[in-house]
């Protein structure tokens, strides 16, 4: 029989973890992660725009989307939902698409959902990705997602 050492500490260098802190409440963070005209808002990195999203939002649901750099060229993703435990945690797989709509390499995303005193703490966890350049990519990708969240948590208009 075959046994294969893991290397932890290079596995754990691929993977990716953000928190943030919002001013909002939990239930209104969670809301716009589950439903696809406030996803859409604020998906993607700075200047990009989200032409397409669709969601099922269950376990064994999927998601799918488009997002449009500055520059025209579309980037879809996709993925399944594993786990949702409203308005606490979000489990699901992460895939950029090829030229065929097919997924590339997947990677599974965990997002906590944390009440501190009306507002809320967002820890994302986001692994194995097939290199540290890929996970630094993401960083800064996911990143300017969340700062665009943030500004889209400050317009009262969501909360309706």
């Amino acid at each position: 029989m075959k046994t294969t050492t893991v290397d932890k500490s290079a596995q754990q260098e691929r993977e990716l973890q953000i928190v943030r802190v919002f001013d909002a409440p939990r239930s209104l963070v969670f809301k716009v992660w589950t439903q696809p005209e406030h996803f859409a808002r604020w998906l993607g990195p700075k200047d990009f725009m989200t032409t397409s999203c669709t969601m099922d939002v269950r376990p064994g649901g999927s998601y799918r989307a488009c997002i449009r750099s500055p520059e025209g060229k579309n980037h879809w993703l996709q993925g399944v939902y594993r786990e949702i435990v409203e308005p606490e945690r979000l489990v699901f797989t992460f895939a950029w698409e090829d030229e065929n709509s097919e997924p590339k390499h997947e990677t599974l995303v965990t997002v906590t959902f944390t009440q501190q005193n009306g507002k809320t703490q967002l820890t994302f966890h986001q692994a194995i990705f097939e290199s540290i350049e890929a996970r630094d990519s993401h960083r800064s990708g996911w990143s300017e997602c969340f700062d665009r969240l943030e500004i889209y948590l400050s317009n009262p208009m969501v909360a309706y």
